[in-house]
């Protein structure tokens, strides 16, 4: 919805006959880039309800985890080599969690697919017995659920609070995090995530090959 305003706005206010989700992105990464300094390695900055993005220097391997999918078969950050993976742990009881959790499921939609994944771990010890109601309650059904009854892994990344996001990047390191609620379906989020994905060239490339 944001992005779609921003369109709209691009477009009355130079005269096009339409702006594109993917152009008006695009601009938004050249707008950051500008307050950044223009400095092309310094990621967008991006704020959520009460930290913003802090990046990690220099970005440091991310520990061995594992994890279960919702059938229940394990996995590892393995499983996502060659993604930039947006790491997000919750529980069922935070309710900032609840309220971000759309946002990342738009994100997932928009973005996720060979080389990015949303991976949302919900450290609820009941694991599946309650996770999978609530999942069902609020509607969510395209988001990747991962569970972690223990809690090793959220320990392992040395997580102080729900919810916390980490953004792993191709090579298996964490390049940030941000600690607490954030609207993942923004703009300023998809900046984010393309300055590690590396450019918004794959999106265009497939926009170029459906026209011709």
């Amino acid at each position: 919805m944001i992005l779609g305003r921003f369109c709209h706005f691009l477009a009355s206010r130079y005269g096009l006959v339409s702006v594109s989700a993917t152009a008006a992105a695009a601009v938004v990464v050249a707008l950051v880039v500008g307050v950044t300094g223009g400095d092309p390695s310094a990621p967008p900055a991006f704020k959520g309800a009460l930290q913003s993005f802090k990046p990690a220097s220099p970005p440091r391997p991310a520990p061995e985890i594992s994890l279960t999918d919702l059938a229940g078969r394990p996995l590892d950050l393995a499983a996502f080599k060659g993604k930039v993976v947006l790491l997000n742990y919750w529980a069922t009881w935070c309710a900032p969690c609840v309220e971000e959790m759309p946002s990342l499921e738009r994100l997932h939609a928009r973005l996720g697919g060979a080389d990015f994944a949303v991976v949302a771990v919900s450290v609820d010890r009941q694991g599946l017995e309650i996770v999978q109601p609530f999942l069902e309650r609020i509607g969510l059904k395209q988001l990747p659920i991962y569970l972690d009854r223990s809690g090793a892994s959220m320990r392992a990344f040395g997580v102080r609070g729900l919810p916390t996001t980490m953004l792993i990047d191709r090579a298996g390191n964490e390049v940030g995090r941000l600690e607490g609620m954030a609207d993942w379906q923004s703009p300023a989020a998809e900046a984010l995530i393309r300055h590690y994905l590396g450019s918004t060239a794959p999106m265009q490339k497939k926009a170029e090959l459906a026209r011709d």
